[in-house]
């Protein structure tokens, strides 16, 4: 491989035809110039410049090599734009969509931790009813739950475990169900739209039950509002398991896992964005996300029992 320093300097000299000039640009001596292009001719073999009169004129060889050598120095600063951009700060706007029950409980701080790392960063978050479906959408989405299809990559980076849920005193006072069908007769606090359908629970010896919940005299729109009417004292119901978790470091005893050995498929979490190549700060903000999961996410996607893995497969 020719040395650059000498590809430039003959570079210099063929686009200027002056071997005082040349030097005085690229801030050399004019021997050390002349000494740059003479190793070039020895390691090639040929002769690339010839003196005519007061001009420093191309060989045919030298015509020949100046477009090969043109090509190598654009090729050589391609790849150091590329190097350099690993060094490039990360900046700009980002958007950011998630479902609400992750916002607060986790994306929120992983959101500021990405800030704190990169100063030029700025992001919107805002949550929403649906996931992003757009295939022109160029932010990120983060979502909690079964997606549709859509024009956009879904990249799956764990799970969230169910179970139902109550404080301690409301069990006292109601008596803790024993079975599924103890459910029926408890109050139940619905987050909007997540136990329309009913629920199936799966107990870890394979046994399945369905159960609809009674109709709620307290339903709510906000994970926030939910697992606090809970933890108040007002019903049992459906929470994710690590949600509860955290809660209970801040709240020690607050709420207390009913029906241990029954509970329903686990929530996948799915990142959502384009496909094909991604912007710099896409791309290092997904890698974030991926890092800053909770380990739980990881360990419940592998604790389905088989016929909740059946049942997760027909329904995607």
């Amino acid at each position: 491989m020719p040395d650059l320093n000498a590809l430039h300097a003959f570079n210099r000299v063929m686009e200027t035809g002056s071997l005082t000039q040349s030097a005085a640009e690229l801030g050399l001596a004019k021997s050390t110039l002349s000494r740059r292009i003479s190793q070039l001719e020895a390691r090639l073999g040929q002769p690339l410049l010839k003196r005519q009169a007061n001009q420093l004129l191309p060989t045919e060889a030298g015509r020949r090599y100046y477009a090969i050598s043109r090509q190598i120095l654009d090729l050589a600063q391609r790849g150091q734009r590329d190097l350099d951009s690993l060094r490039e700060e990360v900046s700009g706007d980002i958007v950011v969509e998630a479902h609400r029950t992750l916002t607060r409980a986790w994306l929120g701080r992983a959101m500021e931790d990405f800030l704190e790392q990169h100063p030029g960063i700025r992001i919107t978050l805002r949550t929403g009813e649906k996931p992003a479906q757009d295939p022109e959408f160029p932010g990120v989405c983060v979502w909690l739950g079964k997606i549709p299809e859509s024009g956009l990559r879904h990249e799956e980076i764990g799970s969230l475990k169910l179970g139902i849920y109550a404080h301690p005193d409301y069990l006292a006072q109601y008596g803790a169900p024993q079975e599924p069908a103890d459910l029926a007769r408890h109050s139940w606090v619905d987050l909007m739209g997540a136990t329309h359908g009913g629920i199936n629970l799966y107990h870890v010896d394979g046994r399945q039950e369905h159960f609809q919940p009674p109709s709620s005299r307290f339903r709510v729109d906000q994970p926030a509002l939910h697992i606090d009417a809970i933890a108040r004292g007002r019903g049992l119901g459906l929470l994710p398991c690590w949600q509860v978790a955290a809660r209970n470091v801040a709240h020690p005893g607050q709420l207390e896992r009913c029906l241990a050995d029954w509970s329903p498929n686990a929530l996948p979490v799915t990142l959502i964005y384009g496909f094909g190549h991604q912007p710099r700060k896409i791309s290092a903000l997904l890698s974030h996300l991926r890092q800053a999961r909770p380990a739980a996410w990881a360990a419940s996607a592998n604790n389905n029992t088989p016929k909740q893995n059946a049942a997760l497969e027909e329904s995607t």
